[in-house]
């Protein structure tokens, strides 16, 4: 019976390794490309915390790291989905909702600082 008990144990261990595993692999990607964007390096900055969100779609503050990346690259669209999927994932994270008002603010002041056809 332990026998039983404990290679449940082990199997259900081993099971979790690789989400475990996703998420150290995922973090390690968005800590590369906080460094890269600190450089000024946007472009590769964007391509690790993609990697990151690929590794580990539940990872917020990855997906928050991008849409900051997208705004830097000016891909505004790109930036509010994945707002709207930190958001998702992390509803009550202050730090993704200041970023997301900063974001609607930023869009629109740019939108009244158009000038109208």
């Amino acid at each position: 019976m332990r026998f039983r008990f404990a290679l449940f144990v082990l199997v259900l261990l081993l099971g979790a390794l690789p989400a475990w595993a996703q998420r150290d692999d995922a973090r390690q990607q968005v800590e590369f490309g906080i460094e890269v964007a600190q450089k000024g390096l946007w472009k590769e900055a964007v391509y690790r915390w993609e990697r990151a969100t690929q590794l580990d779609p539940t990872y917020a503050q990855a997906f928050n790291n991008l849409a900051i990346g997208y705004e830097q690259l000016g891909q505004m669209d790109k930036a509010q989905v994945a707002y709207d999927r930190a958001r998702a994932l992390a509803p009550d994270n202050a730090y993704i909702r200041q970023n997301i008002e900063l974001f609607k603010e930023l869009n629109e002041r740019t939108a009244r600082a158009r000038p109208t056809p």
